[in-house]
């Protein structure tokens, strides 16, 4: 696998940063993985696992490289799932196999919705959705308790909200949404509010992304292969929660994949899972 060679697409709104790995070329279809709003070099590790084809990944509007140009302080899957389509045809069109985690899903599922074409199968790891979910009303509110928090006080204290959400083990309750708000210095996070608002994460997709509601029909009837990625150790965490809920709907099973949310991570972001199972059981899922 060569060198990831860094390219510009303009899109409207937002300059779009992303990196292309040319592989060996075995005749298998471009790998395209992305998450959100993590950045492309949350990849590397795993793109090293397919020097066999092509890996192309990227920053989604608003993350690290690709800023936004409008000023926007939302994005919502629409637009990122319209990124991705303009994304695939700067690559050379589809059909691509599109390897995508945690916000990254539910985009990513949100171009199958508009664009089946384009997409031969979408492994969609653990969407954090709580539109599926019997507590989605609470869930929902502890994500708009994280985007208010960060407005009023800045990055810690939601990143705080966000850490204990995400981490929490089970249905999100009344009495969840009542505890006290965690320490940030706890979580090693600033405490002080530097006075930033454009943060991709606990600012700009924290509500949008979670409050998607699929449209089922059109997935059901699509002619992509939906895979839908639950780790093996993510327990009753929301996004494990979300995917098996929306593989019923659909009408298939969920697939368990090791390790956790982050286990195709290789020390990026200072966060190591188990890259070396993770590639393997994603190679055997696109080789189905």
């Amino acid at each position: 696998m060569t060198e990831p060679r860094s390219h510009t697409l303009e899109a409207p709104g937002a300059v779009l940063h992303y990196d292309v790995r040319e592989g060996a070329g075995d005749g298998s279809p471009t790998l395209l993985a992305v998450g959100s709003p993590m950045a492309a070099a949350g990849f590397a590790t795993l793109a090293s696992h397919f020097a066999d084809r092509r890996v192309v990944t990227y920053d989604p509007r608003g993350a690290e490289r690709s800023a936004r140009t409008d000023g926007a302080a939302e994005s919502t899957p629409e637009e990122h799932a319209d990124d991705l389509r303009r994304l695939i045809d700067a690559v050379g069109g589809g059909p691509v196999d599109l390897f995508a985690t945690s916000g990254g899903a539910v985009n990513a599922l949100a171009l199958v919705t508009a664009h089946p074409e384009l997409v031969r199968t979408v492994v969609a790891h653990e969407p954090p959705s709580p539109s599926e979910l019997p507590d989605r009303k609470e869930a929902m509110a502890a994500c708009k308790d994280i985007q208010d928090t960060y407005l009023a006080s800045g990055f810690g204290p939601a990143m705080a909200k966000f850490i204990a959400l995400v981490s929490y083990d089970g249905p999100i309750t009344a009495e969840y949404l009542a505890q006290p708000a965690p320490d940030p210095a706890a979580f090693g996070l600033p405490t002080e509010d530097d006075g930033s608002r454009d943060d991709p994460l606990v600012g700009q997709n924290i509500v949008t992304c979670n409050a998607y509601e699929y449209d089922v029909d059109a997935l059901r009837a699509a002619s992509t292969r939906i895979v839908l990625g639950v780790g093996a150790d993510s327990g009753e965490t929301l996004a494990a929660r979300a995917p098996r809920a929306l593989a019923e709907r659909l009408g298939i099973e969920p697939t368990v994949l090791p390790g956790d949310h982050a286990a195709y991570l290789g020390g990026e972001y200072g966060q190591t899972g188990k890259p070396d199972e993770f590639a393997a059981a994603l190679r055997e899922v696109l080789s189905a």
